[in-house]
């Protein structure tokens, strides 16, 4: 490939120090450098108010790469809990108000689910790559869990301390870096990235505008 003979610049359009931690060991090894938001300068805000995953995660990595002029990867991602037809979904991050933490988001959901005997909940992520011409390229992950009766552990972030995972018998929060990366929705989503990301750099090449040189004259 005649322009990635060096490492490709991918920006995560995220300032979430635990998200970014969490995909740059996943791409470890891989010809990438990954930086998130906070390596540049102030940039404007994306408003996630798309009606799905998918919509919210194109709005953010387009944006992010038509802003920087690099290639940018951005997921959305969520909790879907059967009992409440979906809830939190979307507004996963904003659960409990535009302002909320994770503890507040937690807090709001064991409330939602007292005495709630079906507890069946799944994570779901789709991972967004988009060019700054536009064009993007699309990959999804679902992991399926149950709500715990209260928090547990002191790891991740987001939900992670209320979802329970019955495969290892622990909550995310409870779980490894690596072991939550094998589990995972955004780990099986950036799985699927990283079996393919030589046909990821074939189409990045293809598509990633061109920069041309000019001569000064006078």
């Amino acid at each position: 490939m005649k322009s990635m003979d060096k490492p490709v610049v991918l920006v995560l359009a995220t300032r979430n120090k635990g998200k970014t931690e969490e995909i740059r060991a996943l791409l470890s090894g891989f010809p990438v450098v990954l930086k998130n938001l906070d390596d540049f300068g102030p940039i404007p805000e994306v408003i996630e108010d798309g009606e799905t995953f998918d919509d919210n995660a194109y709005k953010k990595a387009s944006f992010t790469a038509r802003v920087l002029g690099f290639p940018a990867i951005a997921d959305d991602s969520g909790l879907v809990v059967e009992a409440l037809n979906g809830e939190p979904g979307v507004y996963s991050a904003r659960y409990a108000g535009e302002d909320a933490d994770d503890a507040a988001n937690n807090t709001k959901l064991l409330e939602k689910m007292a005495g709630v005997e079906d507890r069946r909940a799944a994570f779901q992520c789709v991972l967004s790559i988009a060019v700054p011409t536009g064009p993007a390229l699309t990959y999804e992950g679902r992991c399926d869990g149950v709500i715990a009766q209260a928090p547990s552990g002191d790891g991740g972030f987001g939900y992670d301390p209320l979802f329970y995972c019955p495969e290892k018998g622990k909550t995310f929060a409870e779980l490894t870096l690596e072991e939550k990366g094998t589990l995972s929705h955004r780990g099986r989503a950036l799985k699927e990235v990283a079996e393919e990301f030589d046909k990821i750099l074939t189409w990045l090449d293809l598509n990633l505008p061109v920069r041309e040189r000019f001569e000064c004259t006078d």
